[in-house]
């Protein structure tokens, strides 16, 4: 029950992640740093662009099957504390900005 719980409630973080994508200025980087920062996600301003970036690669080249894999490298690379939440939040908003191409990968993000 928890998981299908958890499961729901990233797919909405992500949802929402995708849906609040701030209009695009000059600098995507300065974008996506303004759009996590909304999610209580913070960091140095090349540090967390460059996550994202490499999350984008990770699914595009198939070395994490599925969303939820990325998400788990994101928990893993983000500051201690960050939730489970914030991680799918920061992979959302990293395909919304990086990778748009790779939005369908959010689809079917498997409870566990």
């Amino acid at each position: 029950m928890k998981a299908k719980v958890f499961a729901g409630y990233a797919a909405l973080a992500i949802a929402a992640a995708i849906g609040l994508a701030a209009p695009a200025n000059a600098d995507p980087d300065t974008d996506f740093d303004n759009q996590i920062a909304r999610y209580g996600i913070y960091g140095p301003h090349d540090y967390n662009p460059y996550l994202a970036k490499i999350s984008c690669r990770r699914l595009a080249q198939g070395v994490d099957p599925d969303a939820a894999a990325t998400a788990h490298f994101l928990s893993n690379n983000l500051p201690r504390g960050t939730t489970q939440v914030q991680a799918y939040q920061f992979l959302g908003s990293a395909i919304s900005i990086y990778c748009p191409d790779l939005a369908p990968k959010l689809q079917n993000i498997p409870a566990h």
